[in-house]
């Protein structure tokens, strides 16, 4: 079985890296006073270098942006032209990586003060630069500045800027690139500022070729997590998946050759746009230590960089026939520093010329509300959550719940059989310093984080776990389930609704699942599914044998028969079973007993969720930015459900359309008759046993017919019967 089909949204990571890079036996690593610096052409800059065993050695990812040397225990910076340097430190046990940025002078006037490094000694601007489009605003955030701050723009004519407390704001005027010099009394920062026009696709006609092509695009889950602090411990990286494919209305078949697909930044309709990852994780800080891996600023694991005003390729995958990016290091905070977990890119389709053929609006969904916060944060937190050894009490809440975390994971497993075989496993193997032994606080208080997964295998990490230890959705989900909820008392097993799960997934701010079917409502307005319609309660997810991120819900336990049921499992957390397929998933998809919607594909080869919308986020969903892409390609929110987006001469067909729908319209008005009157039955389907209508009738869109010499008009909403034009499937 092909672990990256199986595992696609991080298939990146199939021989992780962590695994082969052998991590230093002493506690006392290598490190340096800020591993991120960012610099101005012709500065120099400093880094000092700590707990250096024996002779320092360096290696220079890009000398002809940045001149480094070391000197005893000096790294020495001086920034040669704009771009990015990788810097790494090594010495006889371990090595550091220092992420350098080099900015552009503005003038020679500007010789004053230290370039900000973005560290906390003196004054540190966020982020490092904004990308806008013309008429948008965002600001630059000062923090740490001594006395009063000053701004001096190098193009006004591209934005203009003004100051507001600690805050520089910024008005796109028109499409160029300007660098702003902040100064303070002591120190100077310089930040970037690039304005492009909202339809810049770089290269090539910028205008789509209007009704020729129709791009679909999705990502695969609906929503990926990242934690919002990696220096103590990890459960996933920032890494998110953007599918794309084309269709050719001429023809109506996916094109496959002679057209590249490209993704970009985007502003939303609020103007919020997310165009740097850098300067809002520390993963790259600690992407070396948890994942053995050295990486250039903004790239991801799979080596898929962050949207950016830049255009980035995506490649074409044969078995599926889609375009793929996977890995892209997206995080859920936009350039302003606001947070928005449904950033937006735009991706453009070309072809050999560098024409435009097409482009689409996609979320890429992202939220780092990944949090224990709510029992396991120093005070505030439960009690029965706290460790023996006291609360952290960390200024950082990320930290401070994490670390208690591990106490409380030291305390009640560091003596056991299980734990002692898997440190020495992984420290005899080279992948952790002796210091696991100590146990994992201790480990991770010498800024030596702990990846989850290194112990507990998971199934999005592929190639991780210790044998012999309970894999990562067990351990959490088994143990968690006989936890009472921090507010209520309940146990989070006993509660069905969706605030049980929300406890740790994104969450209550964040309400990730937010498509057709979290957003069921009963007369009352109250949820009639939530994840455990689906997925059943916390123990029967965390059950042992289960196989994580592939034993998940099917279409077909609720779709068939012309049904839609609202749970998807039996009273003992198995998926229901039916005869009807007409609207399953692909069996054995991705592999050998599984058959997930979110690897399928149907009507004219292409994939459920380019029509559908992804997983928790089915179309139409309650966040406007999932709903642009169906409003562009079809009119109206909802699933991809117009004939005449993909085909350009629309055909009749009784069986022909999606799951053996026909086609709608006033042609099929005319023509249906025959059908009808020789196989109703097959009719009852969608328009009920009573011909009068059912929920797969229901009309997406208004609509008027004329049908036996008057107009028949219908509201969206209504279902579709025999009885609304003539009397019953056989009447005149």
């Amino acid at each position: 079985m092909n672990a990256k089909m199986v595992f696609g949204w991080l298939s990146g990571l199939l021989l992780l890296p962590w695994l082969m890079v052998a991590v230093q036996a002493d506690s006392a690593r290598l490190s340096a006073t800020t591993t991120q610096v960012s610099i101005v052409v012709g500065k120099d800059t400093e880094v000092k270098i700590k707990n250096a065993s024996g002779k320092l050695s360096l290696a220079n990812s890009n000398s002809s942006a940045v001149a480094a040397s070391v000197s005893g225990d000096t790294l020495k910076i001086k920034g040669k032209k704009v771009g990015s340097s990788t810097l790494t430190v090594k010495d006889k046990r371990s090595n550091v990586q220092i992420a350098v940025q080099v900015l552009a002078k503005v003038s020679d006037d500007d010789n004053a003060g230290t370039p900000s490094t973005g560290s906390s000694d003196g004054m540190a601007v966020t982020p490092s630069t904004l990308v806008l489009i013309p008429g948008q605003s965002s600001a630059f955030n000062v923090s740490g500045a001594s006395g009063k701050i000053s701004v001096k723009n190098s193009d006004s004519d591209v934005a203009s800027t003004s100051i507001s407390g600690a805050s520089i704001k910024v008005k796109a005027k028109t499409i160029g690139k300007t660098f702003l010099t902040i100064r303070d009394r002591t120190r100077t920062a310089v930040v970037q500022v690039t304005v492009q026009a909202a339809t810049n696709t770089g290269g090539g006609s910028t205008t789509p070729i209007a009704g020729a092509y129709t791009l679909l695009a999705w990502n695969d889950l609906g929503m990926h997590c990242m934690d919002g602090d990696m220096s103590v411990f990890s459960i996933l990286p920032p890494y998110n998946n953007l599918h794309a494919q084309l269709v050719s209305n001429s023809s109506t078949q996916v094109v496959t050759q002679g057209v590249s697909l490209t993704y970009e930044a985007l502003a939303d309709p609020d103007g919020s746009i997310n165009s740097i990852s850098s300067t809002k994780t520390n993963f790259w800080q600690y992407v070396n230590k948890l994942f053995g891996a050295v990486l250039p600023l903004d790239e991801g694991l799979a080596g898929k960089r962050t949207a950016s005003a830049v255009p980035q390729p995506m490649e074409y995958n044969a078995t599926d026939k889609m375009f793929v990016a996977e890995g892209i290091p997206i995080t859920p905070y936009d350039d302003a520093g606001k947070k928005n977990t449904y950033p937006l890119v735009k991706v453009v389709a070309r072809d050999s010329t560098g024409k435009v053929l097409a482009q689409a609006r996609v979320v890429l969904p992202v939220s780092d509300e990944m949090s224990c916060a709510s029992c396991h944060a120093s005070n505030t937190g439960s009690a029965d959550a706290m460790p023996n050894a006291g609360w952290a009490n960390l200024g950082n809440p990320e930290r401070d719940y994490k670390m208690n975390i591990l106490r409380l994971h030291d305390q009640k497993h560091q003596a056991s059989a299980t734990f002692t075989t898997a440190a020495n496993t992984l420290v005899n193997a080279g992948k952790y310093p002796t210091a696991l032994r100590s146990g994992l606080a201790v480990m991770a208080g010498g800024d030596n984080p702990v990846l989850c997964a290194s112990c507990h295998a998971s199934n999005a990490l592929p190639g991780t776990g210790v044998a012999g230890v309970k894999p990562l959705t067990e351990a959490i989900h088994g143990h968690h389930a006989m936890v009472k909820d921090a507010q209520t008392g309940v146990l989070l097993d006993s509660i069905n609704n969706r605030s049980a799960c929300y406890q740790c997934h994104p969450g209550s701010e964040t309400k990730c699942l937010r498509g057709a079917m979290g957003n069921a409502v009963d007369a009352n307005g109250k949820a009639t599914m939530d994840c455990q319609a689906c997925h059943s309660t916390m123990s029967k997810v965390g059950r042992a044998g289960r196989v994580g991120w592939l034993d998940q819900p099917n279409c077909q336990a609720c779709h068939h028969d012309g049904k839609r049921e609202l749970s998807a499992v039996s009273a003992t957390g198995i998926l229901k079973t039916w005869t009807d397929t007409r609207y399953a998933s692909n069996p054995n998809t991705p592999a050998a007993g599984f058959s997930l919607f979110r690897f399928s594909k149907g009507h004219g080869g292409l994939q459920c969720e380019a029509c559908h919308g992804a997983t928790h986020a089915e179309y139409p969903s309650s966040h406007r930015n999932d709903n642009l892409l169906s409003q562009d390609v079809q009119g109206r929110d909802g699933t991809s459900g117009e004939c005449s987006s993909c085909h350009k001469s629309v055909p009749n067909t009784a069986t022909g359309g999606p799951h053996g729908m026909h086609t709608i319209g006033s042609a099929w008005i005319g023509q249906h008759e025959d059908v009808a009157e020789n196989n109703a039955t097959a009719c009852a389907y969608c328009h009920g046993a009573d011909y009068r209508g059912g929920p797969l009738s229901t009309v997406k869109k208004a609509r008027s017919f004329n049908a036996d010499g008057r107009t028949v008009n219908y509201a969206v909403g209504q279902k579709v019967g025999c009885y609304d034009c003539h009397n019953g499937p056989r009447g005149d």
